[in-house]
């Protein structure tokens, strides 16, 4: 198959799934490796292609036909047991959390898309960090973190920074 042609297909593929679809999967269905399906995202998203890559997989960011949903920007310190409760805090007030970033005295601002929408997303989140050999970023930091927090509306958004407070989560700025 031509490059240009599984590019193609690539990006059908994304924009036609909900979900995120991991390298491997990608990398078995056009019969090549990993590391070109790698490099073939890069591409497309040289090409200006919204392309995300999340702990799921790539995903293709299609802006919403509906109005935009607010956003507002938490910082949040906790150890590694409370992840999935400022997650759950999160989520079950009607927040999606975007993403997660750290402010690195080294690198500046690192930020990883995280698209956790609700409980499952949640749980599959903490599991795989449960499972993985790597340290959250949040390690680098001593706990805080930001993260990129999408509502209907800036009521919602109130509400979630409330319960983050009351969690003790929520870092005063």
């Amino acid at each position: 198959m031509e490059t240009d042609t599984r590019r193609e297909q690539i990006l059908h593929l994304l924009e036609s799934q909900h979900k995120p679809v991991s390298g491997t999967v990608l990398a078995r269905l056009f019969r090549v490796s990993r590391q070109v399906i790698v490099q073939d995202i890069a591409l497309l998203r040289a090409e200006n292609k919204n392309i995300l890559s999340t702990n799921k997989g790539y995903v293709l960011f299609q802006t919403p036909k509906k109005e935009e949903n607010e956003k507002r920007v938490f910082l949040v310190q906790h150890d590694t047991q409370g992840v999935e409760e400022e997650l759950n805090c999160i989520v079950d007030n009607g927040g999606h959390v975007l993403d997660v970033s750290v402010e690195h005295d080294l690198y500046g601002q690192i930020s990883v898309d995280l698209i956790i929408h609700n409980r499952a997303d949640v749980q599959e989140f903490v599991e795989k960090m449960k499972n993985s050999s790597s340290k959250p970023l949040k390690e680098l930091t001593s706990g805080l973190h930001y993260h990129t927090v999408e509502a209907k509306s800036q009521e919602i958004l109130d509400r979630i920074e409330n319960k983050l407070k009351e969690g003790g989560f929520l870092v005063p700025q």
